[in-house]
C-alpha cells in the first residue's frame, strides 16, 4: 500500500490549500480513502474521506475532497483557512467503506504533510 500525501505549506487565514494524496492503483479502487489530523498535543481528528464509488463525507463545507481516477489520486480542497486548521495532516486508507468518521478502520497512513495558517 503506498500512499504519497503533498500539497502542505503556510498559508494566511482565510487563504485556501489543495492537498494531494496519490495512491496505489489497488488501494486507490478499493475501500476508501480519508484524511486525518493532527495538531500539537491532540489526538488525530477526522478531516474527510471518499470511498471507492465516489460517496464523499466531509466534517465542514470548506473543505472538499474528491478522486481523480485517472491519476490514483485524491485530492481535499481547504477554502477559508482557519489558524485553527493548522496540523499535520495524513492520507490514510481502508479496506471497508463503513463508518467513514472511525479512525480504527483506516489500515494504512502516509506520511503526514504540514498546514500552517497564520494570521
Amino acid at each position: 500500500v503506498q500512499l504519497q500525501a503533498s500539497g502542505g505549506g503556510v498559508v494566511h487565514a482565510g487563504g485556501s490549500l489543495r492537498l494531494s494524496c496519490a495512491a496505489s492503483e489497488h488501494t486507490f479502487n478499493s475501500g476508501a480513502i480519508g484524511w486525518f489530523r493532527q495538531a500539537p498535543g491532540k489526538e488525530h481528528e477526522y478531516v474527510a474521506a471518499i470511498n471507492w464509488s465516489g460517496y464523499d463525507d466531509s466534517v465542514t463545507p470548506r473543505f472538499t475532497i474528491s478522486r481523480d481516477n485517472a491519476k490514483n489520486t485524491v485530492y481535499l480542497q481547504m477554502n477559508s483557512l482557519k489558524i485553527e486548521d493548522t496540523a499535520v495532516y495524513y492520507c490514510t486508507a481502508r479496506p471497508t467503506i463503513a463508518a467513514l468518521r472511525n479512525l480504527r478502520q483506516y489500515a494504512y497512513w502516509g506520511q503526514g504533510t504540514q498546514v500552517t495558517v497564520s494570521s
